[in-house]
């Protein structure tokens, strides 16, 4: 069992930026496989899933396996979460049994109690405002194609949503430069942003051409996330001209790379020649999932150090 004296990782900004240059060290080593380590040998992660998903679910759950200790997978059918017992009751509960929690879910204020009340480290798998371990499979996959995020320009076309909020407290640790193209209404967390934009240069515009003129990763995501279907036709309106074709990517840097978190909608936020052509890297980003939360299980739950 984890003592107390334990760190969470709910937002990008828990770790320094010192501490996230070697994290993405850590899960580089990890992903060329010259890491042989098994720091969660005995240790078992439980992983809450209030929102389904593909991506984290096997990523972590592979993760942990690798990392030499067991996962186990808890949807709303399966912990009283479901059925209304406190978040805070379950945190207590849980850490008892097991190493570290992982938890995807709608409200962030939901993992934040779960973090208040649990001995034991709590990861955030997703919540409505961030997507934390994403963001950095992200830019795991920048410095592996690019060599480096510094000095270059990452641009977001789309929802103000979790991944434009995690975009935005990344700039705010790492010092790149962000350009955030959102339709009016559909921007990203005000406190979020203004805390960035004294460390960072970040934009928001409205015309996604404007947003993308040389930029060295374009990014975007459903245009409805989990939750939002019903919104779909509302949304397919508000973002009209927001598709990352080939004629938008023409205008980024003749290298740039492109970036989903998937799942994709192609035809809508991207035509189908831009995430399956030679520019997107998203089948990449999506394996650094696996690597960079192993780093951080590794080090919040297994004792490995960064430095």
């Amino acid at each position: 069992m984890t003592s107390s004296s334990h760190r969470d990782f709910l937002a990008i900004p828990d770790f320094s930026s010192q501490e996230l240059v070697a994290l993405f060290d850590l899960a580089e080593r990890m992903r060329r496989r010259e890491y042989a380590a098994r720091p969660l040998a005995g240790k078992t992660l439980a992983m809450i899933f209030m929102k389904a998903s593909t991506r984290t679910r096997v990523s972590f759950e592979v993760g942990t396996s690798q990392l030499g200790g067991h996962a186990l997978f808890l949807s709303p059918r399966d912990v009283q979460l479901g059925r209304g017992e406190p978040i805070a009751d379950t945190a207590r509960v849980l850490s008892r049994y097991v190493d570290g929690i992982m938890i995807r879910t709608f409200a962030h204020q939901d993992v934040e109690e779960l973090a208040r009340y649990s001995g034991v480290p709590v990861i955030n798998g997703l919540t409505d405002l961030l997507h934390p371990c994403q963001i950095l499979a992200d830019l795991l996959t920048v410095r592996q194609h690019l060599g480096t995020y510094q000095g270059k320009k990452v641009t977001w076309i789309g929802d103000g949503n979790n991944m434009a909020n995690s975009w935005i407290n990344a700039a705010w640790r790492l010092g790149f430069e962000l350009s955030i193209a959102c339709p009016e209404g559909y921007e990203p967390a005000d406190h979020l942003l203004a805390r960035a934009q004294e460390h960072a240069k970040i934009t928001i515009v409205r015309d996604p051409k404007e947003a993308i003129h040389g930029a060295h990763v374009v990014n975007t995501d459903v245009w409805a996330s989990m939750g939002q279907e019903d919104e779909q036709k509302k949304r397919e309106k508000d973002f009209a001209g927001y598709t990352v074709n080939k004629a938008m990517m023409s205008l980024a840097d003749k290298d740039a790379i492109f970036l989903h978190c998937l799942p994709a909608h192609r035809g809508e936020e991207v035509s189908a020649d831009v995430i399956d052509g030679p520019q997107s890297r998203v089948w990449d980003e999506a394996e650094n999932r696996l690597h960079i939360q192993k780093a951080i299980m590794a080090v919040l739950m297994g004792g490995e150090v960064l430095s």
